[in-house]
């Protein structure tokens, strides 16, 4: 056979000699090459034998590539990934294809620059092509296209996302991007897929800031108007209906990065710090420091001599004397920020809250002050701010791009709701906490009305339908359909184990049949990287007796015929969940990632087939029916859940005949034995 080797001194025939592999070599317009692959010899003296077979000249110029559909190049470093009846392909090397590309690029001609982007975007993951790439300066030639407004359409989308790959080897800093660059590409936005790639792009810029102040700048450059009509008009008035999932995701990771910023405000203020002692006094003399009618209205000139003192109890704050102690604790300074911008931005209703709560009995008014800082906590950590984003997030809210500064309108709208919802709680300062329970849920459902809120002023006016009234109607529908139906009294405790394996055969079959119907996944790489853009579809035969699988596109329920692979479940050894999958052993992954991971390990040499779901839902779901088909347990959540709620609903439907009746804790005591048994009846 062609390219079969001798056995080498020392190695009794027929021996395997663990460093040799079989392959296949391919090549455009050549006959493939069957070939033994020595590890031990050098790539160069392969691709010299390989090109000396099909009398290529100059073999420096070549390299070997797996031809998956990956397209890495070959190197000393990765060699060792080639196993027994790989498929390899003979190409140019990394350095003449980056110049051929180069040349191309700089030709002005439609076609060939079209050519060489597809091949730029199909090679940039690779490190050592991008490495040969970037050292030609070919980086810095996109840098300069874009800037320029060279590419428009698929050119540019194509140059975008060649880009993000460049730039995600970390060979050059993110940092020799200027905010020209920036404006540019958020500028661009007549498709969707340069919309997709100039949202990943920013994302990216954002991530691989070094310093806080290059994602400040950043963060200016996108706050401009003109930036933020372009993202809110061209991507989510236009997508709003149709957002696909990866442009959710890219606009969640904007999103988060963006009120990220926050964070390094979201800290304790120095006593001494005289800026904010400063902002102090201005809220004192914005709220006070005028003349008004009214009873409740002051000025400075009365209160000469006796401080400040009355003025800061006024304001809310809890210590008196030196307010700027209130601010010791996160979020201290973010919340100092907030209050600042609602007086100086919104005077006239800063100073109706305040004097309006002056007027108030002391146990009814609202603490402005206090209530500043619990609201602004609660915004964070409903926002998640500090968080950084998930690989799985897509919920975005609209309204936070369309204003200059949407955290402290947030903040506004958040503090004039409080207001009125302790109006109509009439609470009291020993209500604080209760109060703060009924703004958080009219805040959280707000947020989550679908369509999402495409503004700050439809959410205001969405909040001023969730009255105190609404809320508390809600929460007593939701309590009785939740309500659930529990009793200590022993013939009910028997009854529920009675029932309970009938439960969990008909909670068992809807897993298995949520299998059979299929879900679609995002996909990721063996070492758990999520993979923009790509999915794939897993489902249960029929049969329940195999898995069907393989790619698909976004969107797509494909059939058992259009799933190519196959894993039959008796081929299953195991089910590996979290930090267990094979691919999730890097602890460096993101928590969520790898709670929503699963894996199936099969018997044979077979990789494991891995898998990502996008909820917890769908991840008990298939965990629950996988364990059904492996003979264990199901001790998901949700079938805890719905055994609950089934089992309720079976105990109130069986009990329907006894209502009314009082069921005794323990079964009635049996009579004591009669004195003798001597009776009898005489049927006549």
């Amino acid at each position: 056979m062609k390219g079969a080797r001798q056995s080498k001194p020392g190695t009794m025939p027929g021996t395997k000699d663990a460093n040799i592999v079989k392959i296949a070599v391919e090549m455009d317009g050549q006959v493939p090459q069957l070939i033994e692959f020595d590890q031990q010899r050098p790539l160069t003296a392969i691709i010299q034998d390989l090109c000396s077979t099909w009398a290529l000249p100059e073999p420096e110029q070549y390299s070997l590539q797996f031809s998956d559909n990956a397209k890495s190049y070959i190197t000393e470093k990765n060699r060792n990934d080639i196993k027994n009846g790989y498929v390899l392909r003979l190409t140019l090397s990394p350095a003449k294809t980056a110049q051929d590309i180069l040349d191309k690029l700089h030709s002005n001609k439609p076609d060939d620059m079209r050519a060489a982007l597809d091949r730029l975007q199909t090679l940039s993951s690779d490190y050592t092509f991008a490495l040969e790439f970037i050292n030609k300066q070919g980086h810095q030639l996109l840098i300069n296209m874009v800037e320029a407004g060279t590419y428009t359409g698929d050119h540019l989308a194509l140059t975008l996302q060649s880009f993000v790959e460049l730039m995600d080897h970390g060979i050059v800093l993110w940092d020799i991007l200027e905010p020209k660059f920036v404006g540019r590409v958020a500028n661009q936005s007549q498709l969707t897929e340069i919309q997709q790639s100039a949202v990943a792009l920013i994302n990216a810029l954002f991530l691989k800031a070094e310093s806080i102040t290059k994602r400040k700048t950043l963060a200016a450059t996108l706050s401009s108007r003109h930036i933020r009509n372009v993202i809110v008009t061209a991507v989510l008035q236009r997508s709003q209906q149709h957002v696909g999932t990866e442009m959710a995701h890219q606009l969640y990771v904007l999103q988060t990065l963006l009120l990220n910023l926050l964070e390094e405000r979201r800290v304790g203020v120095d006593p001494n710090d005289v800026e904010a002692r400063e902002r102090i006094l201005e809220l004192r003399r914005i709220a006070f420091d005028v003349e008004g009618d009214g009873s409740c209205s002051t000025t400075s000139s009365g209160r000469k001599g006796g401080g400040y003192a009355k003025d800061y109890k006024k304001l809310g704050f809890q210590n008196h004397t030196n307010p700027i102690e209130d601010f010791g604790e996160p979020p201290g300074m973010l919340a100092l920020d907030n209050m600042i911008y609602f007086a100086r931005h919104h005077t006239e209703s800063y100073t109706k809250f305040v004097l309006e709560n002056s007027c108030r009995a002391d146990e009814h008014e609202c603490p402005f002050g206090r209530s500043s800082i619990r609201l602004t906590r609660l915004l964070a950590e409903i926002l998640k701010v500090g968080e950084l984003p998930t690989e799985q997030g897509k919920t975005y809210y609209p309204m936070f791009f369309t204003h200059d500064h949407p955290f402290e309108e947030f903040f506004c709208i958040g503090i004039m709701l409080l207001n009125k919802t302790w109006k109509e709680m009439r609470a009291t300062t020993e209500d604080f906490v209760k109060v703060f329970s009924v703004v958080q849920e009219q805040i959280t459902r707000a947020l989550a009305t679908e369509p999402p809120l495409m503004s700050l002023d439809k959410f205001r006016s969405k909040l001023a339908m969730l009255t105190y009234s609404e809320i508390m109607n809600l929460w007593q529908q939701e309590q009785s359909t939740r309500e659930e139906w529990e009793s200590q009294a022993r013939p009910i405790i028997e009854l529920r184990e009675q029932v309970t394996p009938d439960i969990m055969d008909l909670i068992q079959q809807q897993r298995l049949q949520f299998l059979c119907e299929g879900t679609l996944f995002t996909k990721y790489s063996a070492k758990g990287h999520r993979i923009k853009d790509k999915f794939w579809y897993c489902r249960l035969s029929p049969s329940q007796k195999v898995f069907h699988y393989g790619d698909c596109e976004e969107n797509a329920t494909p059939s058992l015929e259009e799933l190519p692979h196959k894993l039959p479940v008796i081929e299953i050894r195991s089910l590996a969940t979290g930090r267990e999958c094979p691919y999730m052993k890097d602890t460096r992954k993101a928590k969520s990632t790898a709670s929503l991971a699963f894996s199936l390990i099969p018997d044979s040499n077979q990789e494991p087939l891995n898998f990502v779901a996008s909820n917890d839902k769908i991840f008990d779901y298939w965990t629950d029916g996988i364990s059904a088909l492996l003979g264990k347990k199901m001790v998901s959540k949700e079938t805890k859940n719905d055994l609950e709620t089934l089992l309720s609903m079976e105990i109130k439907l069986r009990l329907l005949d006894t209502e009314g009746v009082d069921i005794p804790e323990s079964p009635p005591p049996i009579p004591k034995e009669p004195p003798n048994y001597d009776f009898c009846y005489e049927f006549k």
